[in-house]
């Protein structure tokens, strides 16, 4: 059984968010929101609030022990991408691109050994 939380339209880039993501996949959830509270990377705080929720699933809706998690997937999706512009020399526009993210973390149960 696994539970699931998603934050959509996030507003970060996919590859900021990513990194994150490579560092808690496979970790039990107790390490993976110390490492997260630990490192000062914007997605970091982003992603906490999103194990959390992931793990108050798993226990209220599953009735999962919240002891025994770890956190089996973890991903990053690029959302819509928000355009804005900035001034340019002869009257130009440089267009800037303010990308967004769908971040989804699924926690699982520990098999018994």
């Amino acid at each position: 059984m696994e539970a699931r939380a998603e934050l959509r339209y996030a507003r970060i880039a996919p590859r900021k968010a990513k990194i994150v993501c490579d560092m808690i996949r496979g970790k039990d959830t107790k390490t993976a929101a110390a490492l997260m509270e630990a490192t000062p990377k914007a997605a970091c705080e982003l992603m906490l609030k999103v194990l959390k929720s992931a793990c108050a699933n798993a226990e209220n809706n599953f009735e999962m022990d919240p002891d025994n998690l770890y956190v089996k997937t973890t991903y990053t999706a690029a959302g819509p991408i928000i355009k804005r512009g900035r001034a340019a020399s002869k009257g130009r526009m440089n267009r800037i691109n303010k990308r967004t993210s769908h971040i989804t973390i699924i926690v699982a149960e520990k098999e018994a050994k």
